[in-house]
């Protein structure tokens, strides 16, 4: 009986503890880095602004390009490599041989190897918390199964979404063992048939983050953006053209990602 009353004395003590950190907050992300990478609904100061200015990390390393895809292309180069002719964010018919080249850089892979060049290069500090939020852009979803064969990226397909997306994550959890990842599924936009594909990639995305342990975050059903009050082309309620979010929109998607995050170290 003794052993028991101990037992459940120090179980109500771990709890009080716990209880005590989550009210005061004791968690100082002042003293942590916050990168990014993601498409259109992530470049610049979108949600991501708002997630460091709520947590109140000490900085920001956005590395985003709009209208990027995980998905390489078979022509996609190298960041950095002697003939790179940079990133774009061009959609629009072009017959510009080099902005296709530009777009076909504009992905995933590119993106990480540019964050790792900037800290690198001494221009960011090593991260210690990096969200992706990606996948409304790509078509070539390919499957889980096949992108997680193997411990190395040597075979992985590139050219498909789980692929790609196996290769960023496990960029950036290899190289950063310490570093908090967290995958933000695609929202939920105005067109029922864009959604129903949003759906079959993020059953894809969860199983390449499960086998690397990497959070979800499910924007989709959690962040208050719902298909309902959205109309593809035109402005709704969080969203001013049926895909990108509006300011408030941003700002709503911030404070739910902001609230996962700070969960996460609880």
């Amino acid at each position: 009986m003794e052993k028991l009353i101990s037992t459940l004395l120090i179980l109500i003590g771990m709890g009080s503890m716990l209880a005590q950190a989550q009210t005061t907050g004791t968690m100082d992300f002042s003293k942590m880095n916050f990168g990014c990478d993601g498409n259109s609904i992530t470049a610049g100061n979108q949600w991501s602004k708002t997630v460091v200015d709520m947590l109140g990390f000490a900085t920001h390393h956005n590395v985003v390009v709009g209208s990027a895809t995980w998905a390489c292309y078979n022509d996609t180069q190298e960041y950095g490599c002697k003939d790179f002719v940079g990133v774009s964010n061009g959609w629009q018919p072009t017959e510009d041989k080099v902005e296709m080249q530009k777009r076909h850089n504009n992905v995933s892979k590119v993106h990480i190897q540019q964050f790792l060049s900037d800290i690198e290069n001494g221009r960011f500090p090593e991260p210690d918390v990096f969200v992706f939020s990606m996948g409304t852009n790509d078509t070539n979803l390919g499957s889980a199964a096949e992108a997680l064969k193997g411990k190395t990226l040597k075979e992985t397909d590139l050219t498909t979404m789980a692929g790609g997306a196996r290769w960023s994550i496990q960029t950036i959890t290899e190289r950063f063992p310490k570093c908090r990842v967290f995958l933000c599924t695609p929202i939920q936009t105005g067109s029922v048939e864009h959604n129903a594909l949003n759906l079959r990639k993020i059953a894809i995305l969860r199983e390449i983050c499960q086998a690397f342990s990497v959070q979800v975050i499910d924007c989709y059903s959690e962040s208050g953006i719902s298909e309902k009050y959205e109309v593809w082309g035109e402005r709704g309620r969080y969203l001013k053209d049926g895909l990108h979010p509006d300011v408030e929109g941003q700002q709503l998607m911030g404070r739910y990602i902001a609230k996962e995050i700070r969960n996460n170290f609880f």
